[in-house]
């Protein structure tokens, strides 16, 4: 009986590092998806067409004329929500630190106030997307449209792909709220917490990258 009750328990260090796993081969395709973009638009932005009334060469990319303060608030939203997600993991990982302690008879580290991270991330999250909405229908009334010309679409497709894995990020952030609100083991909390806000530094890191491809663009 005692050699089974060991290995009846769940080996969450172990589940933890299956799951950073699967995080980075679940990874692995977006960033080849972004690769690919990345190598059309510069390729695209390059290209020349022969122009027989000029009788020679002209470039045919029109750059677009991004609303750049509108674009750097979302950017601080989402550092910021890359922050906060981090403090939730932070918390967490010291929550199932100190569990087996409080778990002994007559050991009590007392109540301690925990400040909602998750909902915080969460909210962020939303006023990103939000935000990135607001991108759009600004760089339609500028003219600019996803069918409009080859350099707004890859505007529109790369901020596109970008908000749609983001929102994957919300609603694993949504997932891992309501399993703090339901009590769920506090390892398994862990393992949700710590994949999901790797996944959103990563996403944060994107987000950079395709602000930097686009100001190479422009200029």
């Amino acid at each position: 009986m005692p050699d089974f009750m060991p290995n009846s328990m769940p080996n969450y260090g172990e589940r933890l590092r299956r799951a950073r796993m699967g995080l980075a081969v679940a990874m692995t395709p977006i960033l080849m998806l972004f690769i690919s973009f990345t190598a059309a638009y510069v390729i695209r932005r390059g290209f020349v067409s022969l122009d027989v009334s000029a009788a020679g060469y002209v470039q045919t990319w029109v750059p677009v004329r991004l609303p750049w303060i509108l674009l750097l608030a979302n950017t601080a939203i989402l550092i910021a929500s890359s922050i906060t997600i981090d403090m939730a993991r932070r918390e967490v990982t010291r929550e199932a630190a100190l569990a087996p302690v409080q778990s002994i008879p007559g050991v009590s580290l007392g109540d301690e106030r925990r400040f909602p991270w998750l909902a915080l991330t969460t909210t962020l999250g939303f006023a990103f997307l939000g935000g990135q909405l607001f991108f759009w229908s600004k760089l339609s009334s500028s003219g600019f449209h996803l069918a409009g010309g080859t350099s707004s679409s890859f505007v529109y497709i790369l901020t596109a792909m970008h908000g749609l894995h983001l929102a994957g990020g919300v609603l694993a952030l949504l997932f891992a709220n309501v399993a703090s609100a339901l009590h769920r083991p506090v390892e398994t909390r862990r393992i949700v917490v710590d994949i999901t806000s790797w996944y959103w530094h990563c996403m944060t890191a994107l987000w950079i990258y395709i602000l930097v491809l686009f100001s190479f663009a422009a200029s």
